[in-house]
């Protein structure tokens, strides 16, 4: 089993009587990894399941008294898909406050939802965490440097769910992909605010994996669709808040030429992306390949700087002659570029932005340098 990044983190978290909040799509590892936290714990530990109408019973009463006598002698509480129980937010608030050296775990495979629900009734009370597929930055772990390599192309096709690094056969890893969007991709997000609308909402994500990582128009997505752009726009932030899709907005300093509202969108997971359009191919026979290694390096460094709890901001630049980087990494007041090359490993600096931004480092990233940005 691969070890995750942030198993270390929550294991010295674990008697901080805090809530430690674990965000991610389904699918990507988190009852795994409590399960592993949980095995280092020795004080006595009670597990309970968000979607279990009886756990619903058990915490309805929101009382001091009702939580003390449910929770007696208990030092570890988990929950796992937290965001299921109504209120859920204000009962972690109570429990965390009223009940000594009690330390929980709450994991939900919607951000959004769980985040708004929790977020402000935790505040000063709670570490957040987010959970992404499999990061290369985990997998080089376990894998020489040869292995890697050889599994790049793999990578790129069908992306880095657990499940699906453990899938040995093409096959096998395809239809475990196309059983993630056809059963559970969209459920969180059709469970916000009554939206109901399925068929649309897959429409609108198709459409975007044909223009992966490039602007999109939506004005244009919305004639397609048959609905306002006010209505594409809500539903593409829906989808990045529960973690399908990643919008990188563009980076200006102020100048006059650059862009400054555009977004592009990626998928978190090239293998989520490739199932949506059914597309499985190999490399040599595809016509999408610079797209895919554009989003698998952007999503790649993001879970690398995730793993490491490190804290950045991440842009696209472009100027409104067309002067493109494909990727800026920002903290505080320093920024770095990145320009994403399959074919060949060196290109040409846009001219504005080599002007614009002489001190800023600028890497040209390729397969045989990759690593050395995200392992």
């Amino acid at each position: 089993m691969i070890v995750r990044d942030l198993q270390n983190e929550l294991i010295d978290k674990m008697s901080s009587h805090k809530v430690l909040l674990i965000f991610g799509t389904r699918r990507v590892g988190k009852t795994v990894l409590i399960k592993e936290v949980i095995k280092q714990f020795s004080g006595e530990t009670m597990v309970l399941n968000g979607e279990d109408d009886t756990v619903h019973q058990l915490l309805e009463p929101q009382s001091i008294a009702n939580y003390r006598s449910l929770l007696s002698g208990i030092k570890l509480l988990v929950i796992d898909e937290a965001q299921a129980i109504p209120r859920i937010g204000n009962k972690l608030k109570l429990m965390i406050d009223e009940i000594e050296d009690l330390t929980i775990i709450a994991s939900g495979s919607s951000a959004f939802d769980l985040s708004n629900k929790t977020g402000e009734p935790l505040t000063g009370r709670a570490h957040f965490y987010k959970l992404y597929p499999l990061a290369q930055h985990e997998l080089s772990k376990q894998e020489n440097m040869l292995q890697t390599k050889q599994l790049l192309e793999e990578r790129l096709i069908y992306g880095t769910y657990p499940e699906v690094v453990s899938l040995t056969s093409a096959k096998a890893k395809a239809t475990y992909l196309k059983e993630i969007v056809s059963s559970y991709l969209f459920k969180d997000i059709l469970m916000f605010d009554g939206l109901r609308n399925s068929n649309k909402i897959s429409q609108l994500v198709r459409l975007v994996a044909y223009q992966i990582g490039q602007e999109v128009s939506f004005e244009e997505l919305g004639k397609q669709l048959g609905m306002s752009k006010n209505t594409v726009e809500r539903y593409l932030d829906l989808l990045a808040a529960v973690d399908i899709l990643y919008p990188l907005s563009a980076y200006t300093s102020n100048h006059r030429k650059e862009i400054t509202k555009a977004k592009k969108w990626y998928f978190t997971d090239n293998g989520i992306r490739n199932a949506i359009i059914n597309e499985f191919k190999p490399l040599n026979m595809r016509n999408d390949v610079g797209h895919l290694w554009e989003s698998y390096f952007i999503m790649e460094r993001i879970k690398r700087n995730n793993c490491m709890l490190e804290s950045a901001n991440y842009y696209f630049w472009r100027t409104y002659d067309k002067q493109e980087v494909d990727f800026i990494e920002e903290r505080g007041e320093s920024i770095v570029a990145y320009e994403m090359k399959w074919g060949k490993t060196y290109g040409k600096i846009p001219g504005f932005f080599a002007k614009s931004y002489a001190d800023v480092p600028f890497h040209f990233v390729h397969p045989s340098n990759y690593l050395q940005f995200v392992a």
